[in-house]
């Protein structure tokens, strides 16, 4: 009974927030904003039509914000800082957990559920990919969709797989924690770089290139893959507290 009101609540709070949003001025219909309209003049040459003109994938250079994906050059470039402070809340959500239920000893957590074989091997050849594949979405965070938030998650997620497909299987916490200070400490350094030589913190003050290649947008991707292994590490290290207790 208390499944079945709290699905009529939730779907009852859906039909009203759909209901408020519809309709509402601040809310135009999809499609109808030209995302070019919400970008620095800057960053996009117009003729005298108004027309977009300057701006030719793989071939335009030095841009304001390097990035192929606008998403990105938000994130990433405009309120980098910003990123930073979501970074920070992430950092004490997984210090919190540590807090919480790390020990001097610990060992793997009992689970009833007790994988065979052919699980261990098939859950070790699909780590591989799922963690290749988040860093191929960290890497190429300024050129299409992803970055280092949902690529560092990826990455977490593979050790997720391991944990639950192998009972035997623990990470090298101690690792992860090096990693992941080191990967917060050069997102600052880099802030601070931009601050006392270029007068603004985490300035982007590298070069972009041309927009569409790998190896463009500045400091971007080198903030992106930062990212995504602080995320990816922070997250693997609140896995592994929650899947380990105390040894007697």
């Amino acid at each position: 009974m208390k499944q079945f009101l709290s699905f009529i609540v939730v779907a009852a709070l859906g039909v009203l927030i759909v209901l408020s949003l519809q309709g509402n001025a601040l809310f135009v219909e999809y499609g109808d904003i030209r995302v070019a309209d919400r970008i620095s003049q800057q960053f996009i040459d117009r003729d005298v039509n108004g027309a977009n003109s300057g701006v030719e994938f793989g071939e335009s250079v030095d841009l304001e914000s390097g990035p192929a994906n606008i998403v990105t050059s938000i994130v990433a470039d405009y309120r980098s800082f910003d990123t930073l402070g979501e970074i920070t809340v992430l950092f004490i959500s997984s210090l919190g957990v540590a807090l919480l239920l790390a020990t001097s000893k610990a060992k793997r957590m009992e689970l009833d559920f007790h994988p065979n074989f052919m699980l261990k091997v098939g859950s070790r050849a699909l780590f591989g990919i799922i963690l290749m594949t988040g860093v191929f979405i960290i890497v190429h965070g300024h050129l299409t969709p992803g970055g280092g938030f949902p690529g560092g998650t990826m990455i977490a997620s593979s050790i997720l797989l391991l944990y639950l497909a192998d009972d035997e299987f623990r990470t090298k916490v101690k690792s992860f924690k090096v990693l992941e200070s080191i990967a917060g400490s050069l997102y600052v350094i880099i802030g601070l770089v931009g601050l006392f030589v270029f007068d603004y913190f985490l300035i982007n003050f590298l070069d972009n290139g041309i927009l569409g290649e790998l190896v463009s947008s500045g400091i971007i991707p080198i903030v992106y893959v930062l990212i995504g292994l602080k995320v990816g590490s922070e997250i693997s290290g609140i896995i592994d507290h929650f899947l380990t207790e105390e040894a007697m």
